[in-house]
């Protein structure tokens, strides 16, 4: 810094006593913008440490910036209880969540907006605006005319809840913890301050309060933290940006490098005794008072943010190492030129040159560019001593601009920013997948998002029309979902299908399906909900985008082939699997009534919704099958072989178990243009009179079980005589 030094002016008054008083009220000294004791400038770790410690400094931003801000309000956290399960002979099970709300302050002045944040290193606002978890988020600008949040207001009274103006902050309502411990995890933020990089003479100016009028100072920096005293904010981004404060009228301004006006100096000597005249004093530093190496600490927009160093290094003599703590997003070329200047100026600084002058050079402030005759370069009055008669200014020499640089970061591991989309929902009743029978419907839930980063949403469920709803708990992995592009047609359930194909358009890109051989399909493989009907398929064809060709197909599994057909475009496609589907167990009181169903994820203004039938598919049998007739003791023998709910994958040959309390059948007999006759047996088989077949004759045959009736199976029997 520049200084004036008074000693000794003894009998002076008149011009030279103004020239003086000119002079000291230029000066730059520590009594104005460098008062003492002044507070560090901030350090590169306290802009990523959240705090809430009452008193913390709040950084004024420029440009963009991350920062971790300090939680200035929180509630305590708020418990929320949910009830899932508890169907018939299964045990319920009571689950805890929690939220929090609280507010942030970002910045001390006003900004712009806020891009990104993370939660725990982990991104949870990417770069599209979206939210990786459930929050409700507000922002507030800093502007001096904004008013309270109303959760403030709300929870403090709005008498006494604080506007905040003139500090930027955020306010999260009711966030999800879930995914942090059940804590209020450190947060990052991406500030945008200002629309453009910032220059560090203005952040000076700013940070100064006016002080500082004016800068040449050409550095440009991303984005700044500026925290602590002025003093402090200058003194760094000086440093920085190879400046120095000259005084400018009645004020004070950043000068850097050697372009601008400059008077030349010629050495008149000073007074030795004996009265010989001394000139060129020149003094060399030690090699170890400048440093060796200089290692630059700054802020890496192209990592996140993140500090990254870069080191400059000189040849010769000394060992010295010094840090440079720079609070400045820059990248890391201008991190390595900026390094490579501080270490030659600091190297040039050690070469101070002393000029003694009349008293005419007192109109020449600390802080001046000058040349001085015979030398080559452009130097600065970095200190002013008036001493009997004889002006002496130390000059050190301003060193050239410096070259661009090229340098790396390092690798950067960004945190990954995939777009949730909202949230994409499919209900429906799904028949008992394992080998033991289900005791109460099961509603099956899949869900998605319509980009690769959903992660998740809350369920609501009614089964009374809407008129009231629980909570059903968090829909489970995100599925492979979308909706039926070109149905497949009718076909026999018992055998494979080749014939037929089904197109499915996914719900996004990052969606894929695969093959699977024989072996793979027995053992389960490739199964999905399409429509109705649950299908198998061996072979998945690409067609571009999320397009694909389903063939090789198994139809009709788990007894839904009364469905097999009856698909539409634009029909509900989901694949299943047991990480993928939330299973909601509902009571057997359901049966007939339709279940409601709404999500809600991060990225969802509005919730999805679906609805499904309950129609017992998962609790009844299913339907008998192989219905055939031949000549009986009582007329027509109708025979048919039944099905169960357990047993499905016929292991060992023998008959399946029954999977009910009893075995019976509810057999209707309907001639045409006669009247229907229902009887119920308890085993495969029924007598069709011959006056019934008199006219061709339905008979549907249901099987009875433990919580309802099964679909019908029908085979229409011809007149006697006919074929």
């Amino acid at each position: 810094m520049a200084t004036l030094v008074l000693t000794a002016v003894g009998g002076l008054f008149g011009p030279v006593g103004a020239a003086i008083g000119a002079i000291a009220g230029q000066a730059i000294d520590r009594g104005v913008l460098f008062k003492p004791a002044a507070r560090e400038g901030p350090r590169l770790t306290e802009l990523a440490v959240q705090t809430s410690s009452y008193g913390t400094a709040i950084p004024k931003l420029f440009g963009t910036m991350r920062v971790a801000g300090s939680v200035i309000w929180a509630t305590d956290l708020i418990e929320h209880r949910s009830k899932e399960g508890g169907g018939k002979g299964q045990p319920s099970t009571i689950g805890y969540s929690y939220t929090a709300s609280f507010a942030v302050a970002l910045s001390g002045r006003a900004i712009l907006g806020v891009g990104r944040i993370w939660a725990d290193g982990k991104l949870l606002r990417g770069a599209a605006g979206d939210f990786k978890t459930r929050t409700g988020f507000r922002l507030h600008l800093g502007g001096e005319d904004q008013g309270a949040d109303p959760l403030i207001a709300a929870a403090e009274g709005i008498a006494t809840a604080p506007a905040h103006r003139g500090i930027a902050y955020a306010v999260f309502e009711d966030m999800e913890l879930g995914d942090f411990g059940n804590r209020i995890p450190s947060l990052t933020f991406e500030v945008m301050a200002d629309a453009a990089p910032v220059a560090a003479g203005a952040i000076v100016a700013a940070a100064a309060a006016g002080t500082v009028a004016g800068a040449d100072a050409v550095i440009a920096l991303d984005g700044f933290a500026a925290s602590g005293s002025a003093r402090a904010v200058a003194e760094i981004l000086a440093e920085a940006a190879g400046g120095w404060f000259a005084a400018d009228g009645g004020a004070l301004a950043l000068r850097a490098g050697a372009a601008g006006d400059a008077v030349t100096l010629e050495d008149e000597g000073a007074h030795a005794g004996g009265g010989a005249m001394l000139r060129g004093e020149r003094a060399i530093a030690a090699a170890d008072s400048a440093p060796r190496v200089l290692a630059l600490a700054y802020h890496d927009p192209a990592r996140d943010y993140q500090a990254g160093i870069q080191r400059a290094e000189r040849p010769g003599a000394g060992s010295r190492e010094a840090r440079i703590e720079l609070p400045a997003a820059i990248t890391a070329a201008a991190a390595r030129q900026v390094a490579e200047a501080m270490l030659a100026r600091a190297e040039l600084d050690r070469e101070r040159r002393t000029l003694s002058l009349g008293p005419g050079a007192m109109a020449v402030p600390p802080g001046a560019r000058v040349r001085i005759a015979g030398e080559p370069g452009v130097w600065r009055v970095d200190r002013s001593t008036i001493e009997a008669m004889v002006v002496k200014l130390e000059c050190v020499r301003i060193a050239p601009a410096a070259v661009a640089a090229e340098a790396s970061g390092g690798r950067a591991l960004p945190a990954p920013d995939l777009v949730a989309g909202t949230t994409l929902l499919h209900a429906f009743e799904l028949p008992p997948l394992g080998e033991t029978p289900a005791e109460v419907p099961q509603l099956a839930v899949a869900a998605a998002g319509s980009a690769a980063g959903w992660r998740g949403a809350a369920l609501l469920l009614s089964t009374d029309g809407g008129a009231r709803w629980e909570a059903a708990g968090p829909a489970a992995l995100p599925a492979v979902l979308g909706t039926i592009a070109v149905p497949p047609g009718p076909a026999p359930a018992a055998l494979a299908d080749r014939a037929n194909a089904l197109e499915v358009a996914l719900a996004h890109g990052g969606m894929t399906l695969a093959d699977a051989d024989a072996a793979a399909l027995h053992a389960g493989a490739n199964l999905a909900m399409a429509g109705g009907e649950l299908i198998q398929f061996a072979s998945a064809e690409p067609l571009g985008g999320a397009r694909w060709r389903l063939s090789g197909l198994w139809r009709g599994r788990r007894g839904t082939e009364a469905a097999i057909g009856t698909q539409m475009a634009g029909d509900g496609f989901a694949m299943i699997s047991a990480e993928a589907l939330a299973v909601l167990p509902l009571s057997l009181s359901t049966i007939g009534a339709t279940a409601m169903l709404t999500a809600q994820g991060p990225g969802d203004s509005e919730p999805a919704s679906a609805e499904a039938p309950v129609t017992g598919l998962s609790v009844v049998p299913p339907s008998p099958v192989h219905l055939r007739f031949g000549p009986g003791t009582e007329g027509t023998e109708l025979r048919w072989v039944r099905r169960s709910r357990a047993g499905w994958r016929w292991i060992d040959g023998a008959d399946s178990p029954l999977g009910e309390e009893s075995e019976r059948y509810r057999v209707t007999i309907a001639p045409e243009g006669g009247e229907a006759r229902v009887i119920e047996t308890g085993v495969p088989a029924a007598a069709v009179t011959d006056a019934e077949r008199e006219s061709p004759c339905l008979v549907t045959v249901r099987q009875i079980g433990t919580h309802g009736v099964s679909a019908p199976a029908s085979i229409l029997l011809p007149p006697l005589g006919e074929s």
